[in-house]
């Protein structure tokens, strides 16, 4: 298919070529003029590349080369997707594919990761987001397209890959080797923390809502519609995917007012979309948990919810990628992924380049080695005392509602030295529960 594309190339220059000499005269502006120059060019660096490169060139790989290379130029997020890759990334998009797991980007010529996926290969071997991959079995990834390093990172399931990663922080490179694996995403899972459910959205493919649907439709038969206080939306780590399922995802939490827009290069190119009558969570108070690794659809999302003031943003500042791509198959063969759009928050900022600022930030902390946990140190109070006094003002039910509040304390505790994030978040919920349920007293 490539000899027909460089064919048709060919014709299409050599047909002005004649044109110029033996058709009719017609006017052509310097622009076109000079459109047509530069594809003469292309087809001559062309010719001369196949017929004098020091060694044999495949002339299809030399042609998806340049294409893939004039759109690269265009921005990181723009790239062809020849057969393969374009398959690859439709599996992706539903939800199941092959490989390792991890979303990526180019920058400075090397590989960066936007977030490994959780539950995958890279998420079990340790990798980060905003860690590098300099090297893929021992080869560097300096002057490879962000698609060949991705095709090098595929491959047949229980087959090993060695990565090589630089971290900030970190004096030495670091050395993973990874076993490829079928990653089969579910985009939403959830848990329940005392009276709060907990949404860990992962990714945004094509059943995303239809997770979180379920996901909350499961918290609320647990726990009862009404003894929910209120929902953590954790969408740390989560690298974006479908705007439709952003703006699905947002829908859910928000009753009416824009979700958000896109502006392309033509007025008439630009949307809006706007939020349906109907909240899933039925007003209850909404954390959303972000971090460095969330980006793009996942952007879109806190960003709505900011912008409304439905919930509070906990956590470091997002990603930043503020721009839509179109995937556009190709006649011939594959397709191009192309940015097309900018995306704007309900107040219409920009978040390109800036990412989104939690309302709160709340950093990782992780515990120094060595260090006692705060669970594991034991409190001492009157009621260990040896011979103590009973209270005589408890009933049955007092005392089991302690015992109840006891064992929560000492889940948070726990919670608090493995994801200080999530703890923070629970504890803001309790917060505005509390404060909630004072106003409707007053």
């Amino acid at each position: 298919m490539k000899k027909t594309l460089t064919a048709a190339l060919f014709g299409a220059v050599a047909g002005i070529a004649l044109t110029a000499q033996f058709g009719a005269p017609r006017l052509v502006t310097p622009a076109f003029a000079s459109t047509y120059e530069y594809l003469d060019l292309f087809g001559d660096v062309f010719e001369r590349t196949r017929s004098a490169y020091v060694e044999q060139v495949d002339e299809k790989e030399l042609i998806e080369a340049a294409i893939n290379g004039m759109l690269t130029s265009l921005d990181p997020h723009s790239s062809y997707l020849n057969p393969d890759n374009f398959t690859d990334m439709q599996d992706d998009t539903k939800g199941e594919f092959g490989g390792l797991g991890i979303e990526v980007t180019m920058e400075d010529g090397f590989v960066k990761v936007v977030s490994p996926i959780d539950d995958t290969p890279a998420a079990k071997a340790g990798i980060e987001a905003n860690d590098f991959i300099t090297h893929i079995d021992g080869e560097s990834v300096l002057g490879m397209t962000i698609g060949e390093a991705v095709d090098l990172m595929r491959g047949l399931v229980n087959t090993t890959i060695d990565l090589t990663i630089a971290r900030e922080g970190e004096e030495e490179p670091m050395e993973m080797t990874l076993t490829r694996a079928v990653i089969e995403i579910k985009a939403v899972r959830h848990r329940i923390e005392g009276d709060v459910g907990v949404l860990r959205i992962s990714k945004f493919s094509e059943k995303t809502f239809q997770n979180l649907a379920e996901s909350i439709a499961e918290i609320k038969d647990e726990l009862g519609a009404n003894a929910v206080t209120g929902y953590v939306i954790d969408l740390r780590n989560n690298p974006g995917g479908l705007l439709t399922q952003a703006v699905a995802v947002s829908d859910a939490f928000l009753d009416q007012g824009e979700i958000v827009s896109t502006r392309g290069r033509e007025q008439r190119n630009a949307d809006r979309y706007n939020a349906q009558k109907g909240d899933l969570a039925d007003g209850k108070p909404v954390v959303v948990l972000v971090n460095g690794g969330s980006a793009s659809a996942s952007e879109i999302v806190a960003g709505a919810i900011q912008d409304h003031r439905r919930g509070i943003v906990v956590g470091e500042k997002t990603f930043g990628k503020g721009s839509v791509q179109t995937i556009m198959p190709l006649a011939s063969r594959g397709a191009i992924r192309l940015t097309t759009a900018r995306y704007y928050t309900p107040s219409g900022r920009s978040i390109q380049a800036l990412g989104i600022e939690p309302d709160i930030i709340v950093e990782q902390v992780e515990l120094p080695e060595g260090e006692e946990t705060a669970s594991a140190r034991r409190s001492y109070s009157e009621s260990q005392m040896r011979g103590s006094l009973s209270n005589d003002s408890l009933t049955d039910e007092d005392i089991q509602k302690r015992a109840d509040d006891e064992a929560l304390h000492q889940r948070r505790l726990e919670l608090r030295e493995e994801d200080y994030q999530l703890s923070y978040a629970l504890d803001l919920l309790q917060g505005l529960s509390i404060y909630s349920s004072l106003n409707q007293e007053n």
